[in-house]
């Protein structure tokens, strides 16, 4: 009989070891000015000995599955199945492969450090910057290019464990407010909260011209959300008409069923503007269930979370509107010390006050616009004076953003004209308050006291051009 040697300990995964990575360095980016941290200073963090860390780090000697939870939770990483394994002879040529990139010796008398890993890979930065993905969407949860609002983040956060509470996040598109919903749902759900994203603009236009309609099925989508049967034969009362049968069926199934505050985020409400029959009743009722939430227990559950890019294009009273109650949230653009802090996270240290001064200049503190501005720069693909030079062009890195902007011009005549007209600074004239608040939401023009202004040089640039032949 022969007792079987059986290796214990796991090791890093290359998955893992690159999520670890991002992760530690995202940590320096942001709490140490984009220095390194030494294996002593990761030690402490993670309270485990510098000598374990080292084995970690070699890719070759195991360690236990604790140590590396405790390496993945002090930088706010959850410790995924694939992102270690126990060693045998499958992963070995993994472990030499990942070694052999990083040219990291086994043999080595000096300890290997996951810093020293990081820099060694600067020296491959196309490779590393090839994975990175095109800046469009929200900000991944992990990414650590998510430049916070502060103090908007901790006001959410406060604001979202109130019972019953509204809260109202307003800004153009691209400004940020789906990657800023992200977190604020991320956190509710580490409270153990139930969150429920619905986009409004994946409606059925069938949906938003018959209130009835809309109601059951944000009533379904809801339930679905929840994880709950959304049971509408049953639980849906015709007779007493769809405003207090979608009350009932919230109050009285889906939030009875619900032990843990609910978060519905309802994105892109100003989509409801474009259908007056149904967008005042709509609003109406929305209005009249937080009211309910002052005294009922059940619907104290619900935490509403309305975003939208402009306020309300329809006379509502004020007692009935939903856009005056709760905390209201605006995103604006970066300022400029988050402008360079994302930069340095883009690695761009070669990047002078000139240089951000141009850009600035160009295309504001834009968030979706400076992130593509760095990406395409830290790709090699083009220098900032290319970028600058071809700024208005059809081919330029922001034609997409610019198309869109016109296609709503064109759409809407009334409104190209009194953009031109505020382009050709035509400040005498008494703008129609509704235009210049559907601009001020496309994110076109901006308000300076009583003056109506135009945004960054690239919006004035290319739309004087393209609005030549409407004043």
């Amino acid at each position: 009989m022969y007792k079987t040697k059986r290796k214990r300990g796991v090791v890093l995964t290359s998955t893992g070891i690159k999520r670890l990575q991002s992760a530690i360095r995202s940590v320096e980016i942001v709490e140490n000015k984009g220095k390194h941290l030494s294996l002593e200073e990761i030690s402490s963090r993670i309270n485990v000995s510098s000598r374990t860390l080292s084995k970690l780090w070699s890719l070759s000697e195991s360690v236990d599955q604790k140590t590396i939870k405790l390496c993945f939770s002090a930088f706010n990483l959850e410790l995924h199945s694939g992102d270690y394994t126990i060693p045998n002879k499958a992963n070995e040529t993994e472990t030499s492969d990942l070694l052999s990139i990083a040219n990291i010796e086994e043999d080595s008398s000096q300890p290997s450090e996951l810093t020293s890993f990081i820099e060694e890979h600067h020296t491959q930065t196309k490779q590393i910057e090839n994975l990175w993905s095109y800046p469009d969407g929200p900000v991944p949860l992990d990414s650590h290019f998510y430049i916070e609002r502060p103090p908007l983040e901790k006001k959410v956060y406060r604001e979202i464990t109130t019972n019953g509470c509204v809260i109202r996040i307003r800004s153009p598109k691209q400004m940020g407010k789906s990657s800023f919903v992200l977190r604020l749902c991320a956190f509710a759900q580490k409270l153990g909260y139930q969150t429920v994203n619905l986009n409004c603009c994946q409606l059925e236009r069938e949906c938003l011209t018959d209130l009835n309609k809309l109601l059951r099925c944000l009533c379904w989508k809801i339930a679905t959300g929840l994880g709950i049967d959304a049971n509408l034969k049953e639980k849906w009362n015709e007779e007493i008409g769809y405003n207090l049968s979608s009350g009932f069926y919230l109050e009285n199934y889906l939030l009875e069923l619900c032990q843990n505050p609910v978060v519905l985020v309802l994105n892109e409400v100003d989509r409801f503007f474009e259908y007056p029959k149904i967008c005042q009743e709509f609003f109406v009722l929305l209005r009249s269930w937080c009211e309910e939430a002052r005294h009922n227990p059940n619907w104290q559950k619900l935490r509403l979370v309305m975003v939208y890019s402009t306020e309300e294009y329809i006379s509502m009273d004020i007692n009935l509107s939903p856009f005056n109650i709760g905390l209201p949230i605006r995103l604006n653009d970066f300022t400029q010390p988050q402008v360079e802090d994302l930069a340095r996270r883009y690695r761009l240290d070669s990047f002078k006050a000139k240089d951000f001064a141009q850009l600035m200049s160009l295309v504001g503190g834009h968030p979706a616009l400076i992130q593509i501005s760095f990406y395409h720069i830290c790709s090699q693909e083009m220098t900032l004076q290319e970028i600058i030079e071809d700024a208005v062009a059809n081919g330029g890195i922001y034609r997409y953003h610019l198309r869109r902007h016109w296609i709503k011009l064109q759409e809407n005549p009334r409104l190209a004209k009194v953009y031109a007209e505020i382009l050709a600074g035509k400040q005498d004239i008494s703008f129609n308050l509704i235009d210049t608040y559907k601009l001020e939401g496309l994110g076109l023009i901006r308000f300076e006291g009583d003056r109506v202004l135009p945004r960054y040089g690239l919006y004035q640039s290319y739309f004087a051009k393209q609005l030549l032949t409407v004043v």
